[in-house]
């Protein structure tokens, strides 16, 4: 099976759904870690206590509704998986990590400026609401993480399937899964790093 990004005589490209989903937790954590401090500067509309209480609330919100939201369909498409064939490319973890990046930087952009902007009226709110997104998904690339331990596979999607943002590992252009051995590709089990990266 062969490793990187291209594909290659009839094989597929594939990336870690666990990368993909993980891709955006750091950025939009310190995204919103920074628009809280800042917003945190100034009393705005409610007054900071009344801003923080409420940015807190929206954090754990966010952070539960970002981490169970389509659990079915990402459980479906595991249980369909079809294994990876020996001519499928394995997209490295940088690879897809800086494919979702690229294609949402932007949307990265323009929600740090909205949460700032929020902080006028409810101080660290919006920054708040942001860092719990990025939670959120960090928590959902663990929860597949469990589920690939239990299960002695890493699953995989096809890179075209993907779209031109590079994300929606479980969107409704996403028609089934890839399975490979767990010591398969350059990223463990949730998407993290691997240690050492071992080749299948």
């Amino acid at each position: 099976m062969a490793r990187g990004g291209r594909e290659g005589r009839g094989g597929q490209g594939l990336a870690r759904v666990a990368v993909v989903v993980r891709a955006g937790a750091a950025p939009l954590w310190w995204l919103g870690v920074v628009a809280a401090g800042a917003g945190a500067a100034w009393p705005g509309l409610t007054g900071r206590r009344i801003g923080v209480s409420a940015g807190a609330a929206l954090f754990l919100v966010s952070a539960a509704v970002v981490a169970c939201s389509r659990r079915r369909r990402y459980t479906a498409l595991a249980r369909a998986a079809s294994r990876a064939g020996r001519h499928d490319v394995l997209q490295d973890r940088a690879v897809s990590v800086r494919a979702w990046r690229r294609g949402h930087r932007w949307w990265l952009l323009l929600a740090f400026v909205a949460a700032l902007g929020s902080s006028f009226a409810v101080p660290a709110a919006g920054g708040m609401l942001l860092a719990g997104a990025g939670t959120g998904l960090r928590l959902k690339a663990a929860w597949l993480g469990r589920r690939e331990r239990a299960d002695d596979v890493l699953l995989w999607v096809r890179v075209d399937w993907l779209g031109r943002y590079g994300g929606r590992p479980a969107g409704p252009a996403v028609k089934g899964y890839r399975s490979t051995g767990i010591a398969a590709g350059d990223a463990a089990p949730g998407g993290a790093r691997r240690r050492t990266a071992a080749l299948v």
